[in-house]
């Protein structure tokens, strides 16, 4: 274990060097980032939802409850901004950093290998919706952290395992980049049950995309169990649906907080 991570007061230091790194960087940085623009692009690209609340072991549903709250202050803030050609989506610089002045409420965080409560947790759950619209287009992930551990066992997954984000402002971010000629936008509401998204194009793009799954296993190694897959991204031509190519996107290898149904030795 890091020796912050033991210490409370150095690893408050830690994460306000981290910030200060970005915050320098951000000032440094000369690329031109989305903004929130009025109206609606006439293209879908991909629409996906997830539940809001969900059965995650025996946590604490308050720590739900209040996740709703965090995502219904970050929502607006996403909805309607576009990415035009050459500019770039920062997560963190959007969103800005959650603080109980703003009415973020303590949500479930995974932090230092265990699920704890903190301010704004929860919005991961955007993150993770964002990222698996942006897997479905021409868009290129620059910035993308992933979980260092899987707290629950699976309720109900609807995609691969692997696939979400971790953020934590502002060093940990998910930040992509339109490298294309077309303008892309992102939509984003809540509905009473589940988090709704989209990604919209002014033009329609000339590929469809499907994300999968290979070589999905549990391990065990002395007395810790692990879970690996590897992600990949088919790719298919819009109008006759040939297959053009696989593109690996991910391999995942994280440490297992419960005991799996089955495993390997490994």
């Amino acid at each position: 274990m890091l020796l912050s991570h033991r210490h409370p007061l150095l690893y408050r230091l830690a994460v306000e060097y981290h910030r200060l790194r970005r915050q320098i960087a951000w000032q440094k940085d000369r690329s031109r980032f989305a903004q929130k623009h009025d109206g609606q692009l006439p293209h879908l690209v991909k629409r996906h939802s997830s539940r809001l609340i969900k059965v995650l072991g025996d946590s604490d549903i308050q720590l739900q409850r209040n996740k709703v709250v965090n995502l219904g202050i970050v929502a607006p803030l996403i909805d309607g901004v576009r990415i035009g050609p050459g500019e770039a989506f920062s997560f963190c610089r959007l969103v800005g950093k959650p603080t109980r002045k703003r009415g973020f409420l303590e949500g479930m965080e995974l932090s230092m290998g265990k699920a704890q409560s903190g301010v704004g947790g929860g919005i991961c759950q955007m993150a993770n919706l964002l990222n698996w619209l942006v897997l479905h287009s021409p868009l290129t992930v620059t910035e993308r952290s992933a979980h260092s551990f899987d707290p629950f066992p699976d309720q109900n997954r609807s995609i691969p395992f692997g696939t979400g984000c971790a953020v934590f402002y502002n060093y940990v971010d998910f930040c992509f980049r339109n490298d294309t000629a077309e303008t892309f936008q992102l939509k984003i509401w809540l509905t009473g049950t589940d988090l709704w998204g989209e990604l919209r194009s002014e033009q329609e793009i000339g590929e469809t995309y499907k994300i999968y799954e290979e070589k999905h296993r549990f391990l065990r190694r002395g007395g810790e169990f692990f879970r690996s897959n590897e992600i990949w991204r088919r790719v298919m031509e819009r109008k006759t649906g040939r297959h053009l190519r696989d593109e690996k996107v991910k391999e995942n290898f994280v440490r297992v907080m419960y005991l799996p149904e089955s495993w390997e030795e490994g």
